[in-house]
């Protein structure tokens, strides 16, 4: 293996338009761009890739990186967790390093974390709250494309509402396709002001929820109410999941000493980093709960989950945004070479390419970059 040392960070921004928009369940404003920031490391003649947040505070903090070796990963982990602290999330400098680490060893970050296979199992999950008849309907169209299980968004004043559309999919696939739902009340965009879900209205829920056969309930009460969720969890008998957007591990550790989840949920580029992100599976799943992430954001943050996912989960299925026509594969997989999609028999398969397995193509992503 080449000896190389860091050379350069770079923090590019890119935004695509969206016409017609989209109408993400847990933003009351409809959404007309769809923007991301690419981390760009490079070392030598090899370079790495992460996606994810604006990484607004790393400027300025580069030379804590600078002329270091990629592979010091336990060190760059603790100096990102640092920044984090002070500024906002750093993941995606670490997705990046990983892939650069992928990059210098020939080896796929799935295989680097010691996994088996690079296949992972997708369940769809969709973003926008639709009609029941409409919402029935493409959960028929889903499980004829092969997928396992899908998603349904929550947001409606009323829960009942809600209720009424799981129930409609519920008659409409039958006992065939797994449903999860997404309350989207453990967090909310500044802009939204509403109250969420208290917890006589949670177990009401997740009582209905238990008679449709409902896989899991995710983020019924908010994020912090550790006490609240493990209450829940003992009395549901659906199962509780969270902790997707969770920025201190040891916020994920007090779900795990609480009992507060049946699933665990932090996002590899969103919560936990990659390092962090194994070391989190391990304890969940040895406590016997579920470790699958979250993965919305665009075709690197996704990538970075399912690589993650490939090597250290035994979920039964893996989140997929996939939300046609308004939440496309070409919509969330705008800055890499071809969008991803599962194959003829329902799994994404990784690359065995190094690192997460994509090459950028920087000038064909010029025109949507932001700040030139």
């Amino acid at each position: 293996m080449t000896n190389v040392s860091i050379d350069s960070i770079e923090i590019l921004h890119y935004r695509l338009p969206l016409d017609p928009p989209f109408n993400a369940s847990w933003d009351p404003q409809p959404r007309t761009s769809f923007g991301t920031t690419l981390v760009r490391v490079r070392a030598g003649d090899y370079e790495g890739v992460g996606a994810g947040d604006a990484m607004l505070g790393l400027a300025g903090h580069e030379d804590l990186f600078i002329g270091r070796d990629p592979f010091e990963i336990e060190r760059h982990v603790r100096v990102i967790d640092n920044l984090q602290f002070h500024y906002g999330r750093m993941w995606p400098l670490e997705v990046a390093l990983w892939d650069l680490m992928g990059q210098i060893s020939g080896q796929p970050l799935w295989k680097l974390l010691g996994g088996r296979s690079g296949q992972v199992r997708p369940y769809a999950s969709t973003g926008e709250r639709l009609p029941p008849d409409v919402r029935a309907e493409s959960a028929r169209q889903l499980q004829a494309q092969g997928f396992p299980a899908m998603k349904l968004r929550f947001h409606a004043a009323d829960p009942r509402d809600d209720l009424a559309i799981v129930r409609a999919v519920r008659d409409a696939v039958g006992g065939a396709l797994e449903i999860l739902v997404d309350a989207n009340q453990g967090w909310q965009m500044p802009w939204d002001t509403t109250a969420p879900w208290d917890f006589k209205t949670a177990l009401w829920m997740a009582d209905a929820l238990a008679e449709l056969d409902v896989y899991w309930l995710e983020e019924p009460l908010h994020r912090h109410d550790f006490r609240g969720l493990a209450n829940l969890r003992q009395r549901a008998r659906v199962r509780i999941a969270g902790g997707e957007g969770n920025r201190e591990f040891v916020e994920l550790r007090e779900y795990l000493h609480h009992g507060s989840l049946d699933v665990y949920q932090p996002d590899v580029v969103w919560s936990t980093g990659v390092l962090r992100a194994r070391q989190l599976a391990a304890e969940v799943q040895a406590a016997g709960a579920i470790y699958s992430p979250h993965t919305w954001g665009d075709g690197l943050v996704l990538l970075a989950n399912l690589h993650v996912s490939a090597a250290v989960s035994q979920a039964p299925f893996i989140e997929f945004p996939f939300d046609p026509p308004h939440w496309s594969p070409e919509r969330r997989d705008f800055i890499l070479p071809s969008p991803i999609m599962p194959d003829e028999s329902g799994f994404v398969v990784l690359s065995d390419q190094p690192g997460l397995g994509v090459t950028i193509d920087w000038a064909g992503l010029e025109r949507l970059r932001v700040g030139k």
